[in-house]
């Protein structure tokens, strides 16, 4: 299944060695190769846990849904989706991740992880 993922997705063209001449290093490069993505059997599901293991090869990402977010849930947290990545595939997610979180932050404010933070900010609001 990893291999699958790796097949299509899109990965920055790589920078090409700077050339001696410099009317070459001016030259226009070619544009980077768009991927095509077929994703109409793509199955989406909410998730709001995240787990990440792994091994020296790879890293398993589980996502599920926790229906008690506040404190230690009660019941177990079922996982729905694994995704298994080699870690040159899990840094590229890392990036386009984190570029995204930027883009948002910038346009929306900050987003804050901490709950607990989070409900004592919309109380002192109220």
């Amino acid at each position: 299944m990893a291999k699958a993922a790796d097949k299509t997705e899109a990965t920055p063209q790589e920078e090409a060695p700077v050339a001696a001449n410099p009317e070459a290093a001016a030259a226009p490069q070619a544009p980077a190769a768009q991927v095509q993505v077929d994703d109409a059997a793509a199955i989406s599901l909410y998730a709001n846990f995240c787990r990440v293991t792994g091994t020296p090869e790879e890293l398993i990402i589980d996502f599920g849904l926790n229906q008690q977010p506040m404190g230690v849930p009660k019941d177990p947290i079922q996982v729905k989706q694994r995704i298994i990545v080699n870690f040159y595939t899990a840094k590229r997610l890392l990036a386009a991740l984190s570029m995204s979180v930027q883009r948002h932050e910038s346009v929306f404010g900050v987003l804050e992880t901490d709950i607990q933070k989070r409900v004592k900010t919309q109380q002192a609001a109220t």
